[in-house]
């Protein structure tokens, strides 16, 4: 089986799964037994990272209020729907812990609350992101959908990870496709 770990979904326009509209994923792992990945590109509009800290009691309250807005501004994703009450966070390598799962894009993965922590007071990874809930399918399930034209799929891109903002990294996965919007045609084939 090939494997898609470690490379971006990207939801083709005429998603019928509106959970999926839009959506890039990246994808943590892949094998015989499912998949798992997050939303990188969809965030929620009233939910800041200082409200995650203040609702898991991470620091004095007084602490999280003089962190810099960079830190308590920071968006929080819609990782998925599932384990949507659960954090993750992709991150860059310099960040480790016991409970930390590398790709093999060389971005790891941490469900901790010492990585919260981390980044809030330090020693922070040089990147991140922080997701709340993920998705997942059993086994050949996302190999079904991409049979059925559900996804394009893109190869590991840091800069589209990290740097992109939110709101461009649809289009932005598109182009690395060299393709628009506007390529797309409602006939799918199959070859």
């Amino acid at each position: 089986m090939d494997t898609l770990e470690g490379q971006f979904l990207v939801a083709m326009p005429d998603m019928g799964d509106e959970r999926f509209a839009e959506s890039v994923i990246y994808l943590v792992g892949h094998n015989a037994d499912g998949a798992m990945g997050l939303v990188i590109n969809h965030s929620f509009a009233e939910m800041k990272f200082g409200d995650i800290l203040e609702e898991l009691d991470l620091g004095d309250p007084d602490m999280i209020i003089r962190l810099p807005d960079s830190i308590r501004e920071r968006q929080v994703l819609r990782g998925g729907p599932v384990e949507r009450g659960r954090g993750f966070v992709l991150h860059s390598p310099d960040y480790s812990s016991l409970n930390t799962f590398p790709t093999p894009s060389g971005i790891c993965l941490t469900a901790t609350l010492d990585i919260l922590k981390a980044i809030a007071f330090g020693p922070s990874p040089k990147s991140s992101l922080f997701a709340l809930g993920c998705c997942s399918w059993g086994p050949g399930q996302l190999d079904s959908e991409m049979l059925q034209n559900g996804w394009l799929t893109t190869p590991f891109s840091q800069e589209l990870l990290f740097d992109v903002p939110y709101d461009e990294r649809y289009d932005t996965a598109l182009q690395s496709l060299h393709i628009t919007r506007a390529s797309f045609s409602q006939d799918a084939g199959h070859a």
